[in-house]
């Protein structure tokens, strides 16, 4: 059974991470495109996942969790040998 994709925005903060951070830098336009690549996937995920059981992690929670570490990765070695390898 597919999990939700629902976010806990409030848990540690009452000011979301869209409003604390600005709406200029590369990663805002990152999210922005990721949230749309993800949209687009939802049918083929409802598809994969069996409507009875226990709910899994929602595969776009997932996928966010794997850009992130990859963006996160790619900052780290640019910033130590000048070079990008995603």
């Amino acid at each position: 059974m597919r999990g939700n994709d629902k976010q806990q925005l409030d848990v540690f903060s009452y000011v979301s991470p869209e409003q604390r951070v600005p709406k200029t830098i590369p990663c805002v336009f990152f999210r922005f495109m990721t949230e749309e690549a993800l949209r687009e996937l939802q049918p083929r995920f409802n598809k994969l996942y069996a409507k009875s059981g226990r709910p899994s992690i929602a595969p776009e929670k997932l996928l966010r969790a794997l850009l992130l570490q990859s963006a996160v990765l790619g900052a780290q070695r640019t910033a130590v040998d000048g070079t990008a390898r995603l």
